[in-house]
C-alpha cells in the first residue's frame, strides 16, 4: 500500500484533492495550450494558489513558461500513464501553495525542459532571464553517459553549490521529489526502495535543515510507508482508531479559548494532528499512546509579545509540565524555526503539547526559505552586492560549512558518503556562541565539532574552550543550551593532532582534520593542541641556533647533544617520538635546511623511508642527567604553581630556577629550569605537567630561566 493512499485525515484530503486536479490538469494538457489571450486552464490552479499568496503577481511569464513547457514535453508520458506535463504542474503547484514567488514557479514549470527535452539552458535565459536560468540549471541532473556510478552523487554535489548560491535550487528539487514520491508506486519496488533511501538520507534532512516542514513531513512518512510498511500499516491502524474513538485534544482546545478571551488575547487555536511519524516515534518513546498523542494544540497570534502572555495564561490557568518548555523565539533553531513549546495538564489529568507562535513564524515554519521569497529583493539597509557574485542572504551557515567540506572531497564516493553521514546527524542541539551567534550540532558533539563548525579551517588552531563560563577540554561533550567559547593560538602554525579524530562526530571536523594530518606529515607537524587542549608530544623544540661542536652545525637549545652529518644544518627533535639520550636516532632533512631527529622505531622513519627520502646520520655527544627549560602555558587557577611543582617533583626533576609570567587573557605562562636525572625521563616530565588541570601546552623553552 502506498503512503498515499493509506493515508487518513487532513493529509490525505489534500493528497486526494492534488491528485484530482491533476487528473483534470492532465486531461487539459492533452489539449494544448489555449489562445494567447488567456490563462491556460491547465495551470488555473497554480495561478489560484500564487495569488492567495502574492496577489499582485505578474502572471504573464508564467504563461509564456507553461506554453514552452507543454511543447516541449507534448507527446512525453509518464510511468502512471499521464501526460509528463502533470508533473513540472504539480511540482509548481506544491511551491505555489507554499507560497514561492514567481520567479521560483517558473523555474519549476521549465525545470525538466533542458533535462529531458530539446531546450537549451541558452532558450532559457534569453527567454526568462538569468535567475530562472540558473534556478533550471541548478536542479538539471548529470547525464549518466558521462558519470557513470558517479552521476548521482555529483548531481547532488552540483545542485548543493548552486544552492550555496540560491537556495530556491533545493526548493525546487524537494518538490520535485516530493511528487516523484507521491507517484513511485508505478516503480519496480527494488527501485522504490532505492529512492526512498536517498530520500531519506539526503532530501529529507535537507527538507529539516531549510525548515520546509511541510515538505519533510510528508516526504517522511512516505518513506515511512515504503521501507518499512509493517511498521506504517500498524500505525496507521492507531491513528484511525484513535479518529473513531474520538479527540480529547478538542476539549482542552475548547478551554484554552476560553482562558484565553477571558484574559484579552486575540488567539487562534487549532488542533494539529501529528503525522505518522511523528505518532510512530511517541508510540516508541512512550510505549503506551494516550488519547492526546496524536496531536498537538497550536496557537497562533499576531505579535511576539502576545506569545509570551498566552505562554503566562496557560501556565497560570492550567498546570505546567516545565520539562517540556523550550523557547525557540528567543533562541530561533537553526532553521529559522520559531516558536514557544509548553504542555499542560487539564483538570481532569489529560496532558496536551502547545505550540505558541505569531501567524508570520507559523508561515515559516511551514515553508522555511520559501516562505521568504526572492533572496535578490533589496531591503532596508543591505549591503549591495559585489559586482559578479550571487549574494544570497538565506544562505545557512550549516550550508556553507557543508560546501567547505565538499571541496576537500573530490572523490565521488568519499563525498556520496560523508553527504549523507553528515545528513544522518540529528541536529538535536543548539550551542550558544560566545559572540552571541547559535550553532546547530548533533547530539554528542564536542568542542572540536564546534570549533570547526564556527571558524572552519581556524579551528586548526583551537587550543581549549569555556563551556558554560568554565574551562574544558577539546573533548567536552556539549549538551543543548550550551555556551561555548573557543580558544585560539596566536601561532597560525598550529595544527590539530590525531586525537582530535576521537572526539570529532561531525564529518565537517572529520574531514578537515584528517586533510591537516595528510597535508602535514609528523615530522614537519607545528605544535598542536591535543583533544584536552594540549598538544601531542610533536612540539618541536626550537629557538635560536647555537654553535655546537661537530661538523659545523647549528643546534637549537633543546637539541645541544646531538650533532648530524649534514653541513650547516638546524637540528631539531621530532615532537612525534621526542627522541633523548640514550634512544638510537635517525635525522631526515625537511624544508629550511633543518634535520629532524626521530627515534629509529618511530612510524615516521618507515613513511618517511617509504617516499626515498634518505636518512642522514645522527648521534648523542652525551648522555646521563640533562638540564633542561621547560615552557607550561595553561588558564588561570587557583594552586596551579603547586600543582605543577609537585608534578615535577613527583617526576623526579629539580627545579633549578622559575618564572611566571603575568596573566595574559586569563592564560599564564610558567618557564623552568629543570635539571634530570636521566634524559630518558624528559617525555614522561613533560606528560606529567600536561596532566595537570589548565595546562594545555608544555615546550622547550627557547632560552634558560633567569634564576
Amino acid at each position: 500500500m502506498s503512503a498515499e493512499a493509506a493515508n487518513p485525515g487532513a493529509t490525505s484530503r489534500r493528497r486526494g484533492r492534488t491528485r484530482l486536479d491533476l487528473r483534470r490538469i492532465g486531461r487539459v494538457a492533452l489539449l494544448g495550450p489555449t489562445s494567447r489571450d488567456r490563462l491556460p486552464d491547465a495551470i488555473g490552479h497554480v495561478a489560484d494558489a500564487h495569488r492567495a499568496h502574492h496577489p499582485d503577481a505578474d502572471l504573464t511569464i508564467l504563461h509564456r513558461a507553461y506554453v514552452l513547457a507543454e511543447s516541449s514535453h507534448r507527446g512525453q508520458m509518464r510511468k502512471s500513464g499521464e501526460p509528463y506535463i502533470t508533473h513540472p504542474l504539480a511540482v509548481t503547484l506544491i511551491l505555489a501553495e507554499l507560497g514561492a514567488e514567481t520567479t521560483t514557479l517558473t523555474a519549476a514549470l521549465l525545470h525538466d525542459t533542458v533535462e529531458d527535452t530539446d531546450v537549451t539552458l541558452e532558450q532559457v535565459r534569453s527567454e526568462f532571464g538569468e535567475e530562472v536560468c540558473y534556478l533550471v540549471d541548478g536542479v538539471t541532473k548529470l547525464e549518466k553517459v558521462d558519470y557513470g556510478a558517479a552521476a548521482e552523487p555529483e548531481t547532488f554535489r552540483k545542485m548543493l553549490v548552486a544552492t550555496g548560491n540560491d537556495v530556491r535550487v533545493m526548493s525546487i528539487k524537494l518538490a520535485d521529489r516530493l511528487h516523484n514520491m507521491r507517484t513511485l508506486t508505478v516503480m519496480r519496488p527494488e527501485k522504490q526502495a532505492r529512492i526512498a533511501r536517498v530520500t531519506r538520507d539526503v532530501l529529507i534532512p535537507l527538507a529539516e535543515r531549510l525548515g520546509v516542514q511541510a515538505l519533510k513531513t510528508e516526504l517522511e512518512d512516505l518513506v515511512f510507508a515504503i521501507l518499512h510498511p509493517e511498521e506504517y500499516e500498524h500505525t496507521r491502524a492507531l491513528i484511525a482508531a484513535d479518529a473513531s474513538a474520538g479527540d480529547p485534544l478538542n476539549a482542552i482546545a475548547d478551554e484554552v479559548r476560553k482562558v484565553l478571551r477571558e484574559a484579552g488575547l486575540a488567539a487562534e487555536v487549532l488542533v494539529r494532528p501529528r503525522h505518522f511519524v511523528s505518532v510512530h516515534r511517541v508510540r516508541l518513546k512512550r510505549g503506551e499512546l494516550r488519547g492526546t498523542d496524536f496531536g498537538r494544540l497550536l496557537v497562533l497570534v499576531a505579535e511576539d509579545a502576545d506569545c509570551y502572555g498566552v505562554l503566562g495564561e496557560l501556565h497560570t490557568c492550567f498546570t505546567p509540565v516545565i520539562s517540556e518548555f523550550k523557547d525557540f523565539i528567543a533562541a530561533p533553531k537553526f532553521n529559522l524555526y520559531q516558536s514557544l513549546h509548553t504542555a499542560v495538564a487539564s483538570p481532569d489529568g489529560e496532558v496536551a503539547e502547545i505550540l505558541i507562535r505569531t501567524h508570520q513564524m507559523h508561515k515559516v515554519a511551514e515553508a522555511g526559505v520559501v516562505a521568504l521569497g526572492n533572496p535578490y529583493t533589496p531591503t532596508d539597509g543591505a549591503e549591495p552586492a559585489v559586482e559578479g557574485e550571487r549574494a544570497d542572504p538565506t544562505r545557512p551557515g550549516w550550508l556553507s560549512r557543508l560546501l567547505e567540506w565538499q571541496e576537500s572531497t573530490p572523490d565521488p564516493d568519499t563525498f556520496w558518503t560523508s553527504l549523507r553521514a553528515d545528513l544522518a546527524e540529528d541536529r538535536e542541539i543548539t550551542v550558544f556562541r560566545s559572540d552571541g551567534g547559535t550553532l546547530g550540532l548533533p547530539a554528542g558533539a564536542s568542542c572540536v565539532d564546534a570549533a570547526y563548525a564556527q571558524y572552519g579551517e581556524t579551528a586548526h588552531r583551537c587550543i581549549g574552550a569555556r563551556v558554560n563560563g568554565r574551562l574544558a577540554t577539546l573533548s567536552t561533550v556539549l549538551s543543548d543550551g550550551d555556551t561555548v567559547q573557543l580558544l585560539l593560538a596566536h601561532d597560525i602554525g598550529s595544527g590539530p593532532s590525531p586525537e582530535w579524530l576521537d572526539h570529532a562526530r561531525t564529518p565537517a571536523a572529520r574531514i578537515a582534520i584528517t586533510s591537516w594530518l595528510s597535508a602535514h606529515s609528523q615530522d614537519e607537524a607545528p605544535a598542536s593542541g591535543g583533544p584536552g587542549g594540549r598538544p601531542r608530544e610533536s612540539r618541536p623544540a626550537g629557538g635560536s641556533a647555537a654553535p655546537a661542536p661537530g661538523i659545523g652545525t647549528s643546534v637549537p637549545r633543546g637539541a645541544e647533544n646531538v650533532v648530524v652529518d649534514l653541513p650547516d644544518a638546524t637540528v631539531r627533535l621530532a615532537g612525534c617520538c621526542t627522541p633523548v639520550p640514550p634512544d638510537a636516532v635517525t635525522g631526515f632533512a625537511v624544508r629550511g635546511g633543518v634535520v629532524t631527529v626521530h627515534r629509529e622505531e618511530c612510524p615516521a622513519v618507515g613513511r618517511m623511508q617509504a617516499r626515498g627520502r634518505e636518512p642522514v646520520g645522527v648521534r648523542w655527544l652525551a648522555t646521563g642527567d640533562c638540564r633542561v627549560t621547560l615552557v607550561a602555558e595553561s588558564f588561570g587557577r587557583p594552586r596551579l604553581l603547586a600543582d605543577l611543582t609537585e608534578a615535577i617533583a613527583t617526576a623526579g626533576a629539580a627545579v633549578v630556577s622559575a618564572t611566571v609570567e603575568p596573566p595574559s587573557e586569563q592564560r599564564v605562562r610558567h618557564t623552568y629550569t629543570l635539571q634530570l636525572p636521566d634524559a630518558a625521563g624528559l617525555p614522561a616530565l613533560m606528560r606529567a605537567m600536561r596532566a595537570v588541570p589548565g595546562v594545555y601546552d608544555v615546550s622547550r623553552a627557547q632560552h634558560p630561566a633567569t634564576a
